[in-house]
């Protein structure tokens, strides 16, 4: 029987992936706001959460606290433990997962309308009342040393670890969220209790719920749901002031490849220039094997096989990042490369013809993001979350389509900056 909701869930949505997908703005009886899309034909609801607060809140001496806590949200809750908890989930069809991010935690449903009470129960139960028991525990505090220990010898983990914590070094972004295995070993079950409290509250909750259910089904399950979460007070973001230290900083390793990541200060989502930006991006790095830095790193020169260069923005954070990984010969003019088209594209900007494919591209595959009820779900809270506003997912194509020459150029002009580059090397780079 799960396999039927695994199976179903992926089946195209195709009327609102290609039209206008009607967004209602719900309001539960509890006074809880519910983004939802009715969507009959298929017999699933998607429900997914978010909880503002994440791993940016841990104490600073409990190193993957969030990570823990949520490792554990599916080994067992109220009078099922572990291997109950997932016997039931089979048994009823529903499919629950849990992911910490820096700003916050995720829950993701997926049920069958013929079992939608006993899920709904189910689900509630799971986020109300966690088991942390004693073996699942051991067991998920072994996997989760098990990680630590990889990532301390895998080149791209290094990379990514050293430069956050180069760049944030006085905050929680710059620690890792899956901690040290100093402060993983030390955690107990008061802490797992206490961030569980800390982090499902009801006044930092997001919701989005896509499939076969109406706005007054919709509004009693999450009142359900949430019954018993408490309602906590708002996580509120401190904006920070991203200096990155400029520069090449190597972590020696003995591989045949380096692993290089570069970044600087981005651009907040609520910056007029955002949306250029985003398309100036695709040009330069986002656009994969037609992005000038392949043309330049793969397609000229044969540096590396992938280049790449996206902006990321946080809650407290706004960020723009490139990466490269090749032969240990070749990082350095590779990395003198990007530095060149990050130069070139900040003075001398786009072409017409390179804004015009690129907005072709990032409208026409818009509509791909959207063939599964779980996918325009998750998109909603993503969207919720960015404060974009319920019209965005009907307009953001016509906010690509606005963007001008000129807007593009500005955008590069203002944010690109290679002397900026915060850049960390892993491997034995030859000329650096």
């Amino acid at each position: 029987m799960l396999r039927s909701i695994v199976a179903a869930s992926t089946l195209l949505v195709a009327g609102p992936a290609l039209a206008e997908i009607d967004i209602q703005n719900v309001t539960s009886p509890a006074g809880h706001k519910i983004w939802l899309v009715e969507e009959p034909s298929i017999p699933i609801v998607s429900i997914e959460i978010a909880f503002r607060g994440g791993h940016r809140t841990d104490p600073a001496d409990k190193a993957g606290l969030t990570n823990f806590t949520f490792g554990m949200m599916n080994e067992g809750a109220g009078d099922l433990d572990a291997v109950a908890w997932s016997k039931r989930a089979d048994d009823i069809s529903a499919r629950i997962g849990f992911d910490n991010r820096l700003d916050r935690v995720e829950v993701s449903a997926r049920f069958l309308v013929e079992t939608l009470e006993e899920s709904t129960d189910f689900l509630a139960m799971t986020l109300s009342k966690p088991r942390f028991d004693a073996e699942p525990m051991e067991r998920v505090r072994r996997q989760i040393l098990s990680g630590i220990r990889q990532a301390e010898t895998d080149p791209s983990e290094i990379a990514s670890q050293t430069w956050w914590s180069r760049a944030f070094p006085d905050h929680p972004y710059g620690r890792d969220r899956s901690g040290t295995a100093e402060s993983v070993s030390a955690l107990t079950v008061a802490d797992l209790q206490e961030a569980h409290g800390r982090l499902m509250t009801t006044a930092n909750a997001y919701i989005a719920i896509v499939g076969a259910i109406d706005a007054a089904k919709a509004g009693e399950i999450i009142d359900r749901i949430f019954a018993e979460l408490p309602k906590g007070e708002v996580f509120a973001p401190n904006t920070l002031a991203v200096a990155p230290p400029p520069g090449v900083f190597v972590v020696e390793q003995d591989v045949p490849q380096s692993v290089a990541i570069l970044g600087h200060a981005g651009i907040e989502r609520d910056d007029p220039d955002f949306i250029p930006a985003y398309v100036m991006n695709y040009i330069l790095g986002g656009g994969g094997f037609s992005s000038r830095l392949t043309e330049e790193v793969r397609e000229k020169r044969g540096l590396a096989y992938s280049v790449y260069a996206y902006l990321s923005v946080y809650e407290e954070a706004a960020l723009y990042m490139a990466g490269v990984q090749t032969a240990n010969e070749r990082v350095a003019e590779s990395i003198d490369v990007i530095k060149e088209e990050w130069a070139r594209m900040a003075a001398e900007g786009l072409t017409q013809e390179d804004l015009d494919k690129a907005k072709t591209y990032l409208t026409g595959s818009f509509p791909l993001r959207f063939d599964s009820n779980s996918k325009i779900a998750n998109y909603l809270l993503f969207v919720q979350l960015a404060d974009l506003g319920i019209d965005y997912i009907n307009t953001r194509n016509s906010l690509i389509e606005a963007v001008t020459l000129e807007q593009a150029k500005r955008a590069a002009a203002r944010i690109l900056d290679p002397d900026a580059l915060s850049i960390v090397v892993v491997g034995k780079p030859v000329g650096l």
